[in-house]
């Protein structure tokens, strides 16, 4: 089983929608976790509506910092992907075992005011892209590719 952490700074909705639907769809061969470098220390209500509309599982959910991965006996990772731009450009610990990384940037719809009928729009736009780079990810043969067809393949998902 492949390890797949999504990485946002808030870890409250883009990365949570990630790792329920990954674990979700994954068929147990992957175990996605979550984290961001600036925890919000909440899951964003509108997400887990969501999660719950769609029939997802986000039993685990819950916002919390990326430095429990990089402690002794955290997950060893085999993928990490950043869902949101701020979270991309900073500092990241130091992974152990050299996961393939990529950047999947996704409009934070955590971040959209007004009506809740608007943010619940941004959390379906959100969870589309997001559900259509993830089923990208699974179609991969992944045991066919080597680190630089990988990798390519990876960055090639984040532009969808």
């Amino acid at each position: 089983m492949k390890s797949v952490l999504f990485l946002c700074t808030g870890n409250s909705a883009r990365s949570i929608l990630a790792e329920a639907y990954l674990n979700h769809a994954g068929g147990g061969r992957f175990r996605a976790y979550s984290a961001g470098s600036k925890p919000a220390g909440q899951v964003n209500r509108f997400a887990l509506e969501l999660l719950r509309r769609r029939g997802v599982a986000f039993a685990e959910a819950r916002s919390k910092s990326w430095d429990e991965f990089a402690l002794p006996g955290a997950p060893k990772l085999d993928f990490i992907f950043t869902v949101c731009e701020s979270a991309a450009a900073e500092a990241c610990p130091l992974w152990p075992g050299r996961p393939a990384t990529a950047h999947w940037g996704i409009a934070d719809p955590a971040a959209v005011t007004g009506p809740d009928a608007s943010k619940r729009r941004a959390f379906e736009q959100a969870f589309s892209a997001l559900t259509r780079r993830i089923d990208a990810f699974l179609a991969l043969p992944l045991d066919q590719l080597d680190v630089s067809g990988l990798s390519k393949e990876l960055n090639a998902i984040g532009r969808l």
